[in-house]
Formats: C-alpha cells, structure tokens, sequence
C-alpha cells in the first residue's frame, strides 16, 4: 500500500501475450485509474509428474504473465485482495 514517500503497487494476472502499454491502456481506460509505470514478469507452468501403477503421466500448468502496477500518488489505497472493478448483478 501506499505510503508518503512510496506510490500503491498492486500485482495482476494478465494474459502472456498483453503488453505493458495494454496492460497500461486498459487499466486507464476501463477503470480510470491514473498508472505511472508497468513491469511485467512471464512465468512458465511447473511441469508435472504422475506415477499409476501401469504408465506415468506428464502434463504441464498453463504459462502466465504477471504485471506489477504502479500507480499515481493520487490513489492512496487500492485495497488488500480486492478486485478492482469487479461488477456486481442488480437482484431483482
């Protein structure tokens, strides 16, 4: 979270094949919050073994990449494991 010396931070899953400038662009825009700076970081999926009694499975988790925003000093506090813009169903 954010201090006086420190802007908020805030880490997203995003799909490997955004860019920062996307990633950049659609939190801007959607959610209207003022972004200052983008790093990214691409994850491969662990590879795993199954041993059975009559064969050994291999599969692989799913790659993903992950993008650590900053944003300006403006937003004081985006929250702890919220979801930004999460929308809610009206119950009528």
């Amino acid at each position: 979270n954010a201090t006086k010396t420190s802007a908020t931070t805030a880490t997203f899953r995003v799909l490997p094949k955004m860019t920062k400038h996307e990633v950049k662009e659609h939190l801007a825009k959607i959610y209207s919050l003022p972004v200052v700076k983008v790093n990214t970081q691409i994850y491969l999926g662990k590879r795993k073994r199954v041993v059975g009694k009559r064969w050994i499975a291999y599969y692989k988790n799913s790659d993903f990449k992950k993008a650590i925003v900053t944003f300006g000093l403006s937003l004081t506090d985006v929250g702890l494991g919220a979801q930004v813009g999460k929308i809610e169903e009206d119950k009528e």
